[in-house]
């Protein structure tokens, strides 16, 4: 089976020379949940800004679905890979939820009875359609983060890559975006501080630091070895222990 993603030492230096990503080899296989963990710094969204091309790797391969991320394939793989970024204002700019919902498709050329299509599959996928008429501003944080999901989702993605997508939430919100997110049923790569999200959602995760992964595996082994986490500082929150939690 092709890689969904796939990184190949890939290496990544910022203009003034601070190396950010050094050698990353890293597969995500169609269907996976995989959350990217690490403390500040460690190059989780630089991974992330890779995905798409909105970066591009001082050296290194970056595959998706087995086709190379180079220029000429920029909007073929932009059309794949979709991006949820942690502040969901910055993906919402229109009038009214339908109008943001439908930005994508509509940009796409699709025909006004596809993009309406579009429009109500992906705010119905995310359990917001009733909502579809309201301004953004209007909504809730939790909300709104479930629209900015729509607005990619009306694109079609094979993956969904997020950035801290339970920041600032609380357990309700929480709760309502994780139902969301596990009835996808698509590719989806996470990158997150929250270690329970992680084990709610993400069967594997990959520990980054320095920029380089640390450690690769089943989500529940990764939280449950402390000296794992303390070398990488990671801390789980109080009270909660992964060795109760059953995969």
């Amino acid at each position: 089976m092709t890689a969904a993603l796939a990184f190949k030492n890939l290496h990544f230096s910022y203009p003034d020379g601070t190396p950010a990503l050094q050698g990353i080899d890293l597969q995500i296989m169609p269907g996976e949940r995989v959350a990217v963990l690490g403390p500040n710094g460690a190059g989780k969204t630089t991974l992330m800004l890779h995905t798409n091309g909105l970066l591009q790797p001082t050296a290194g391969q970056i595959a998706v679905s087995g086709t190379p991320l180079t220029e000429e394939n920029l909007p073929n793989i932009r059309q794949r890979v979709g991006m949820v970024f942690q502040d969901p204002d910055d993906q919402l700019f229109m009038p009214t939820v339908a109008d943001d919902v439908a930005f994508g498709p509509a940009n796409a050329g699709l025909s006004p009875d596809e993009v309406k299509a579009r429009m109500e599959s992906a705010l119905a996928e995310v359990g917001m359609l009733s909502v579809k008429d309201r301004p953004p501003h209007h909504l809730s944080l939790g909300q709104r983060r479930r629209v900015a999901i729509a607005t990619v989702l009306a694109t079609d993605p094979e993956v969904l890559v997020m950035d801290e997508p339970s920041s600032n939430m609380d357990p309700a919100s929480r709760r309502e975006l994780a139902e969301v997110l596990l009835g996808l049923g698509r590719t989806l790569v996470m990158v997150t501080h929250d270690l329970p999200y992680a084990a709610q959602l993400c069967p594997r995760s990959v520990i980054l630091s320095d920029g380089q992964i640390r450690a690769d595996g089943p989500t529940l082994d990764l939280l449950s070895d402390e000296a794992l986490l303390r070398h990488n500082r990671l801390e789980l929150p109080y009270g909660f222990d992964p060795a109760t939690l059953t995969a």
